[in-house]
Order: structure tokens, then C-alpha cells, then sequence
């Protein structure tokens, strides 16, 4: 069954992460079989999202304005600035209705073996934001990967030599667990992060 337009459109859903052909195949069988109004839904929606979505001039998040909500937001602290790999890890923050600091988004994180470095992050915008002023403590919050650790390294070195408290996200056991099912590696972290 070699048919030119279901071929583009499976191709298509594997392009979203997680997706592999079972999966593309099984959604591009449900749109067109099930949900042809919903097929049409999502395609208005990703053509709308792609003509007005752009980076936000200040944080890099996305946004249909020039500076995002966030940013212009004047009951948040702009002495503070949280530094995230992506505008998911930003959402996931924002729900957490904890922090009422700015951000700022790499769009990445430095990653030698698939080629990005410190140019490919942002990291001159990060520098220009974080120096300009009124921004005192910058907050990474970088996955805990060795990818993240290193891009919060980096960065942190280079924000601290000019002058700026750098601090990380907090790492530890999580609330409500039992200790013998925690991962080591987390209680290893948790023991020589309290010192």
C-alpha cells in the first residue's frame, strides 16, 4: 500500500520525539479513518502556530508578541533569572507556581558529541541579559544530565567572573519516598549537597 500522501504523513508524525513508524502508522490511520475533523484541527493549528509563533527578544521562550508575557510581567522579580534548557522545563516551572523570577531559554544544552557547543545556546544573549543591571542572582536549572551539568557549568563560571550569584536547582530525595527505593545516584547526590 505505497500511497504518496499517507507515506508524507507517517513521515511526518515520526518527526515528533518518541514517535517510532508503529506509532506514526497507528496515528495517521486514526486522523484519517476516525478523526478527519481532527486531522484538520491539527493541521490549522500547527500552519497557525508556525506563521505566528516566534522567540521572545528577551527570554527566547516562544511567544506571538516580541516579548513574551512573562517578561513583561512587572509584579515578577527581576533581580532573578532561571536559566532552562527548554520552554517545556520553563511550563513545568511556571506550574509549579513557586517562582516569580524571569527566565531565560538555551533553546539546548552543550552537548560535544552531537556538536553544539556554547555558541549554539545562546549562551552571548544569556550573557547580555543576565549583565544588564538589575539582574542579581541567576538560577540554572539545567537537566541533571552530564549534558545539563556541563551547560550549567560552563555558563556559571562565565556569570560568576562577572560578578553574578549563580545558584542550581535543588536536587535531592523526593518528598514522600522511601529511601531503599530512591536511586543511588540521587542519595549519593542529596549526601554531599547538604555540606
Amino acid at each position: 500500500m505505497a500511497e504518496a500522501s499517507l507515506d508524507g504523513l507517517i513521515d511526518a508524525l515520526r518527526r515528533l520525539p518518541g514517535v517510532g513508524q508503529k506509532s506514526a502508522q497507528r496515528m495517521a490511520f486514526h486522523l484519517l479513518q476516525h478523526d478527519r475533523a481532527g486531522a484538520g484541527r491539527l493541521a490549522a493549528a500547527l500552519q497557525q502556530a508556525l506563521a505566528r509563533m516566534r522567540h521572545c527578544a528577551r527570554c527566547h521562550t516562544f511567544t506571538e508578541h516580541e516579548v513574551c508575557a512573562t517578561c513583561t510581567d512587572v509584579q515578577r522579580d527581576s533581580r532573578l533569572l532561571c536559566v532552562v534548557e527548554t520552554p517545556a522545563d520553563q511550563a513545568a516551572l511556571e506550574r509549579s507556581a513557586s517562582y516569580r523570577g524571569h527566565y531565560f531559554v538555551l533553546m539546548g544544552r552543550i552537548s560535544p558529541l552531537d556538536g553544539v557547543g556554547v555558541k549554539d545556546i545562546g549562551a552571548h544573549q544569556l550573557l547580555d541579559r543576565a549583565c544588564d543591571g538589575v539582574v542579581a542572582e541567576v538560577i540554572f536549572a539545567t537537566g541533571f544530565s552530564a549534558e545539563g551539568e556541563a551547560t550549567a557549568h560552563v555558563l556559571g563560571e562565565a556569570l560568576r567572573a562577572r560578578g553574578l550569584k549563580v545558584t542550581r536547582l535543588a536536587r535531592g530525595v523526593p518528598a514522600g519516598s522511601e529511601l531503599e527505593y530512591v536511586d543511588l545516584s540521587t542519595i549519593a547526590h542529596a549526601l554531599v549537597d547538604r555540606r
